[in-house]
């Protein structure tokens, strides 16, 4: 499955997934975000539709950032059923692969 791109209109509904879900949130501008952007793809292709993978540009949706109190980037935060279950920071692919499946 490709990354899904998380605003306002559709965040609550995508996080309160029974399925884990991770959210990215970046920036365009931010030179470890660009780092991190393939491992967050290349997850996404592995984990295929037993996890979502998603990210949110905290340019465009300051609300959802400010909401989690999101004040460094990259950001990573992952949801299960609506609840937040975690977070990290700059990570390698395995270790997200990792905590998504301890939580599917």
């Amino acid at each position: 499955m490709p990354v899904l791109h998380l605003n306002s209109s559709n965040f609550d509904s995508t996080i309160s997934s029974p399925k884990p879900v991770l959210v990215d949130f970046w920036a365009p501008w931010c030179g470890p975000c660009r780092m991190l952007g393939p491992t967050i793809d290349a997850l996404a292709e592995e984990v295929g539709d037993s996890a979502l993978v998603c990210k949110v540009d905290v340019d465009q949706s300051p609300e959802i950032a400010q909401k989690f109190g999101v004040n460094q980037i990259p950001t990573i935060i992952f949801f299960k059923n609506g609840e937040r279950v975690g977070a990290a920071g700059m990570s390698s692919k395995d270790s997200l692969l990792a905590k998504l499946k301890q939580l599917m």
